[in-house]
């Protein structure tokens, strides 16, 4: 390829990762260097940084870096309540516009970016599919964790560079929306059979349940309950085919419901038939 073809860097990006670790900061750190780039990502609760300097009160959805040679050090503020950080170590890359093997946030002068919304849900994803990975025996461990890593850092430039984005061109925003309907519609087909209300879904995305329910009307046509009755009832069909023995009960609990008239109700008038008639149509198809 062409050097202008790459758009973020001078030529393929491939780093050498050190580590990927998940931790709860109880004692100070000591200021130190390293000769390689280290990214913190407070995942909870709030710590002190100094970085070349710069004193830092970072909270959660913070994300940190520390350059090679770059005098550092972490302190705990809180040691009732510690942060929870993920941190990770990498070396040879090469971004346009910085110098090589040091990562700046575009347009900032500072060692720290504030994150939130889908951005922060994003970022704080990819850190622990990381961990998850790192703690794997899966073939190709250190590969996937070099993807996640360029994941990282693109996810990061693009966070840092969203107001720039946005007056250039309109997609922006539908894509933010996008995203978090996606993830929200994943998080419903994976949690159907639990207890799930649009508050625990906001906790999850870091979200309001306003904009949730606001952007998942608007993406989708219908509200996440909705949507969350509909996939609990289609399970429900399906056992009521497959599952001959389950009683309707049984049926309700499976699907998310601990109430077996409520379920029956909205089963009627979704499908203008009982679940108990419909398990015996089931039944009679079966024969």
């Amino acid at each position: 390829m062409a050097d202008r073809d790459y758009d973020l860097t001078y030529s393929d990006l491939n780093p050498q990762v050190f580590y990927a670790v998940k931790n709860t900061r109880t004692q100070d750190g000591v200021f130190h260097t390293h000769d390689y780039t280290e990214i913190f990502v407070i995942l909870s609760g709030v710590q002190k940084f100094v970085v070349a300097g710069e004193q830092i009160e970072a909270k959660t959805g913070d994300v940190i870096v520390c350059n090679a040679g770059e005098l550092h050090v972490d302190v705990v503020t809180n040691r009732q309540d510690p942060a929870v950080q993920f941190v990770i170590g990498f070396t040879d890359f090469h971004f346009r516009d910085m110098p090589q093997n040091v990562f700046q946030f575009p347009n900032s002068n500072s060692h720290v970016l504030h994150t939130d919304g889908v951005n922060r849900q994003m970022i704080f994803s990819i850190c622990f599919d990381m961990v998850a990975e790192g703690s794997s025996e899966m073939a190709g461990r250190y590969f996937m964790l070099k993807a996640y890593l360029m994941q990282l850092l693109t996810w990061i430039i693009r966070t840092t560079r969203e107001k720039e984005v946005e007056q250039k061109t309109y997609p922006f925003e539908n894509f933010h929306k996008s995203y978090a309907v996606k993830r929200i519609r994943k998080y419903l087909e994976e949690h159907y059979a639990e207890k799930i209300s649009l508050d625990r879904i906001a906790k999850n995305m870091y979200l309001s349940s306003v904009y949730i329910s606001k952007i998942f009307k608007e993406e989708t046509g219908e509200t996440p309950i909705n949507y969350l009755i509909k996939i609990r009832l289609e399970k429900a069909c399906s056992l009521l085919e497959t599952a001959p023995g389950e009683s309707i009960k049984e049926i309700a609990l499976a699907v998310g419901y601990n109430d077996v008239y409520h379920f029956s109700k909205l089963f009627k008038k979704y499908y203008k038939v009982s679940p108990l008639s419909y398990k015996k149509g089931g039944a009679s198809r079966q024969k």
